[in-house]
């Protein structure tokens, strides 16, 4: 059974201050070690970049921001995949490529946990892949409730 690894968003916009302080900020360490494994495995890794289109996100095309984090770029040859919602499926190729791979199950990290990691987790299920959230290798910041707290 072939095993994909999903990195989700892991670009230079999520250091931006506007997203507040994060957990885990040895997120993007414990992904070095992923893709080291992967790449060592030679299994299939797909690297899903945040092109949003709201006005001003530093995760826009052609904000200096918008780039993948060094640490865990894409090296030749593997796929990118450019999304405009959270969920990682929705518009893109993602479903089609995993699926003409005899990809089955996948090993989701990235940031942040509680909006792209979570929605794509959850539709990967709902598409019938087997699912684990790498949670070492997964960054949150604070949310707000409806009250404000």
């Amino acid at each position: 059974m072939t095993t994909a690894l999903i990195i989700i968003d892991v670009q230079h916009a999520i250091d931006h201050p506007k997203w507040g302080q994060r957990n885990n900020p040895g997120a993007e360490a414990n992904m070095v070690k992923l893709l080291a494994a992967w790449r060592g495995q030679g299994m299939p890794i797909f690297h899903i970049r945040h092109d949003s289109r709201e006005e001003g996100s530093p995760y826009a095309p052609g904000q200096p921001l918008h780039a993948f984090k060094d640490d865990v770029k894409p090296d030749e040859g593997e796929t990118i995949i450019g999304k405009h919602t959270n969920n990682a499926f929705v518009g893109t190729s993602l479903e089609a490529e995993l699926k003409g791979r005899g990809v089955e199950k996948l090993a989701i990290a990235g940031v942040l946990t509680q909006h792209s990691v979570d929605t794509t987790a959850r539709m990967a299920a709902s598409l019938d892949f087997n699912v684990t959230v790498v949670s070492d290798a997964t960054a949150a910041t604070e949310v707000t409730d409806g009250r404000g707290q």
